[in-house]
């Protein structure tokens, strides 16, 4: 009898113990819930005056959480549509996704720089104004032409994970496209955005995100889009990794050396006096005897070498001396670092026109980039914060991540032992839907995806013909953000809407 008792006694703590642990792991299971709940968006309304007519809009702030099929928080990616007012029929309203790159970007630059209804206040040739910045109306936003919605990919802007899940979920070139693409079908579907003329805008590596959204919105959706916009584009990363046994980016990125050198004045005054003609030559030298060069690596004849030493000395300002010691082979950071050497100046990455100073001058690479932390970085992290709760009327106390590294490690586990090269992706999304048009915005000063190889990503996409004149490329004298320059930002809303009326059906087409 006692032995019974002892064992339904252990049977009841047990009991008890488990009891417990249920309940317990009930309440952690409803305060993960309750964490994720959606809120209702905040919406607010505003008006400006675009071509000296008023523009009426509805702006929408928020976060919408992603779920599994079984109903479970995966994440909350945060966003701001901006929506035309009085526009009763949605298929003759295009909306526009658009984002920024990185990895680690939020949609800040392309909002507040170049899109979206407020830009920030630069100077005219971009460089920023004494702290505290401001934003103003932007008189050449895309809100005019188009709906736009600005997406914070997780770990970006106020994005984050849902609590208890791992951002690797969503850190990786499949995942970010598996994310971004499952937003962009809930909004689509929310909003009832269906049947409106659908568009991406993307940068950097947004360019790279829209290319790869291009064939998985087509793929797994159904959704077909009008057109994609890629800003400073970068689709082939073999173009841009400076790896041993890798030419291709010394080839590439040759020009826009050529343009840089021409702009701070350190080329011969036969190149000084036209920079298209400058870079005409650089182009033609850069993919015909340059290219050959490298090809033969350590079989190039002396005489030879010596030609090629003295035309890159011509093309990039930088001495004979120096590009021997380099093996023909200058590097971006290299690059930077060298040009005004003599001066204790350093150039640019994102925009060479842009200078900085430092520490030590006889150093091998620049210690910041003048043109992001010295530039653009303050004063759109200044204003974007400041937009969100003021104007927006939207109350967030984490950090808004401008630029992170969260999002690190980046996995490109889709490409083991190989460059990613997405332009095959928007090649098959092309050939599959010969609507879809692309504009490509090119800055001649960008030092982080050069013009050149751009050209040659598209060159060598092996589009029939009939799909090739889908795609138009656009110039500017400008830097990687293209927009800053105010000239630019002008010249890029008229190409935008050139692009835009091509990518539209035909009148006669919607009947």
């Amino acid at each position: 009898m006692k032995h019974r008792l002892t064992v339904l006694f252990i049977l009841f703590i047990f009991s008890s113990s488990l009891s417990l642990l249920a309940a317990e792991k009930s309440k952690q299971t409803s305060d993960s819930a309750a964490a994720v709940i959606e809120e209702p968006p905040v919406v607010t309304h505003h008006q400006m005056m675009v071509d000296g007519k008023p523009l009426k809009y509805t702006a929408t702030t928020g976060y919408m959480v992603m779920e599994d099929e079984n109903g479970k928080a995966k994440a909350k990616i945060f966003f701001i549509a901006y929506t035309k007012d009085g526009v009763t029929d949605p298929a003759k309203r295009p909306i526009c996704f658009t984002f920024n790159g990185g990895p680690g970007s939020s949609s800040v630059w392309l909002h507040l720089g170049a899109l979206g209804p407020k830009r920030v206040l630069l100077k005219d040739d971009g460089e920023p104004l004494a702290p505290p910045y401001k934003l103003v109306d932007n008189e050449y936003t895309w809100l005019d032409q188009t709906d736009l919605v600005f997406i914070d990919p997780v770990e970006t802007g106020y994005s984050r994970p849902a609590p208890g899940e791992d951002k690797k979920q969503f850190t990786g070139y499949n995942e970010d496209i598996h994310s971004v693409g499952e937003f962009i079908r809930l909004y689509t579907t929310r909003y009832e955005r269906w049947a409106s003329p659908k568009f991406l805008a993307g940068e950097s590596y947004g360019t790279t995100r829209a290319a790869g959204l291009s064939g998985y919105l087509e793929d797994r959706y159904g959704m077909y889009l009008n057109g994609i916009c890629l800003v400073s584009a970068i689709l082939n990363f073999q173009t841009a990794e400076f790896a041993t046994g890798n030419d291709l980016p010394y080839i590439l990125f040759l020009p826009s050396y050529t343009a840089t050198a021409w702009y701070h004045k350190k080329l011969s005054p036969d190149l000084e006096q036209n920079m298209q003609k400058a870079l005409d030559e650089s182009k033609q030298f850069a993919l015909g005897e340059y290219a050959s060069a490298l090809m033969q690596g350590d079989q190039l004849p002396k005489e030879e070498e010596q030609k090629i030493v003295q035309e890159l000395s011509r093309l990039t300002g930088l001495s004979q001396q120096y590009i021997e010691e380099t093996n023909l082979r200058v590097n971006i950071f290299r690059f930077c670092k060298e040009l005004e050497r003599s001066e204790r100046k350093t150039v640019g990455r994102y925009d060479s026109r842009f200078e900085g100073i430092d520490r030590d001058a006889a150093g091998e690479t620049p210690d910041y980039d003048p043109s992001y932390d010295a530039g653009v970085y303050a004063p759109f992290t200044a204003t974007i914060n400041d937009y969100l709760r003021r104007e927006l009327n939207y109350k967030n106390d984490i950090p808004y991540e401008i630029l992170t590294g969260r999002v690190q490690p980046w996995n490109f586990n889709n490409v083991q032992n190989e460059y990613l090269n997405v332009a095959e992706t928007l090649r098959d999304a092309m050939t599959k839907n010969k609507f879809m048009k692309v504009w490509i915005a090119n800055g001649y000063f960008d030092l982080a995806t050069p013009f050149l190889a751009t050209q040659y990503t598209i060159n060598t996409m092996q589009l029939d013909p009939s799909v090739r004149k889908n795609i138009t490329l656009t110039y500017y004298e400008s830097g990687h953000m293209v927009y800053i320059n105010k000239p630019s930002l002008a010249q890029l809303k008229k190409d935008f809407v050139t692009f835009l009326d091509s990518a539209l059906p035909a009148h006669d087409e919607t009947k």
